[in-house]
């Protein structure tokens, strides 16, 4: 099953450097390894959390989401985002933005004789903006996990008091406003203070109205489950309700199948969106190594989100979320990190180094965890009883 399921990334990962090694020679080869390696490792508790909303979908949309929103994770986000970047803030055509990108200045800190800064120069001066949404999309996911009413809590003495405090509607919203006016009254640059609200408040509504239509539709989905159970209340109910269809005979899509398919497609945004917050930081890093965008596009994209691929097709496969409990719970803490860390580096450099290994440092910490437990339980003869 392992070779199987990353197969098809060390494949691709081989491919990618022999095209940067034609592209660039050697230094372009090592250019596009380290960002593959960076982006892995930014990118593991992406794929936990990908793997933990991955499992409600149906086959169809897993299929979906494996295949074409890892095209738009490859090229809409390593490629075609940055350019889009260059492209609203110069004022450039899409050509000429491409043109920027791929014959930069020789000095790439340097301006144009006529004034126009560079593609990195572009990028960077976006960074507070791109940050804030991806912060506050980032931080209404962490907010809406830590105060949820969970079964089985990994920090329990941190996670049990948030709970009840959860209880008042709409706190998560409270928080992420408060703190959005905070990050831009007192980290953002006076100049980049409105921008920085307007950036948060569309992360945070772009959560509300995706995460929410996605909710809508899943219950909707176990509405029509319950009705379509035979000798239930609600499906007399149902049959009572629509004796047209009944006497008709006709067999055609179900309320059932539309529902699942709705609930499908925004599980499906609602990742594709989710994603997109995660591979911000890594987008922006990746100019600490360099502006190519091919190179970029190369590493990040083809190699780092193919492995985050298999590994979120890895997770699901082989029920690694119900045998490791925490690991879920590590990820949302990870995301927390991440939302904090996006929100400070408004005003101040954040090295993506510290980024990846809080991270990383999380999910290694929820792993042992779910390892003692899981023993600890087996020397008790117990059986895990805890759905997550």
């Amino acid at each position: 099953m392992v070779v199987r399921i990353f197969g098809l990334s060390v494949v691709v990962t081989i491919v990618s450097l022999i095209i940067a090694f034609l592209y660039g020679g050697v230094e372009a080869l090592i250019l596009t390894a380290i960002l593959g390696v960076f982006e892995i490792s930014l990118s593991f508790d992406n794929a936990v959390i990908n793997a933990t909303i991955l499992r409600r979908m149906s086959e169809f949309w897993q299929k979906i989401f494996l295949t074409i929103g890892i095209l738009i994770a490859v090229f809409g986000m390593r490629l075609v985002f940055p350019l889009v970047i260059v492209w609203l803030a110069s004022g450039l055509n899409p050509v000429d933005a491409l043109d920027l990108a791929l014959n930069p200045p020789p000095n790439d800190a340097a301006y144009f004789a006529n004034g126009d800064p560079s593609y990195e120069t572009i990028i960077t001066d976006a960074h507070p903006q791109i940050a804030a949404f991806g912060g506050m999309f980032l931080l209404m996911l962490f907010l809406g996990f830590v105060f949820e009413q969970k079964e089985l809590t990994w920090l329990t003495w941190i996670e049990r008091p948030l709970e009840k405090i959860g209880k008042l509607e709409m706190l998560e919203v409270v928080i992420a406003i408060t703190l959005l006016v905070l990050t831009a009254s007192y980290i953002a640059a006076p100049d980049e203070q409105s921008t920085v609200m307007i950036a948060g408040a569309l992360g945070m509504i772009t959560y509300i109205l995706v995460n929410g239509l996605g909710e809508y539709f899943n219950v909707e989905t176990e509405e029509d489950d319950e009705a379509a159970e035979p000798g239930t209340d609600a499906a007399e109910k149902s049959a009572a309700e629509k004796p047209a269809e009944k006497s008709n005979g006709r067999t055609g899509p179900s309320d059932l199948a539309k529902a699942t398919g709705k609930a499908g497609f925004f599980l499906f945004l609602y990742l594709e969106v989710l994603d997109a917050s995660f591979s911000f930081d890594g987008v922006i890093g990746a100019f600490a190594i360099t502006a190519d965008p091919i190179i970029i596009a190369l590493g990040l994209g083809l190699i780092g989100a193919m492995f985050v691929r298999s590994l979120t097709v890895y997770l699901v496969r082989k029920g690694t979320l119900s045998e490791y409990v925490y690991l879920e719970h590590g990820a949302h803490w990870a995301i927390g990190a991440l939302a904090f860390i996006l929100l400070y580096s408004i005003g101040t450099h954040v090295p993506e180094i510290i980024t990846g290994l809080i991270g990383v440092t999380l999910i290694i910490a929820a792993l042992i965890s779910s390892i003692i437990r899981r023993n600890r339980l087996a020397a008790r003869g117990e059986v895990e009883k805890v759905e997550v």
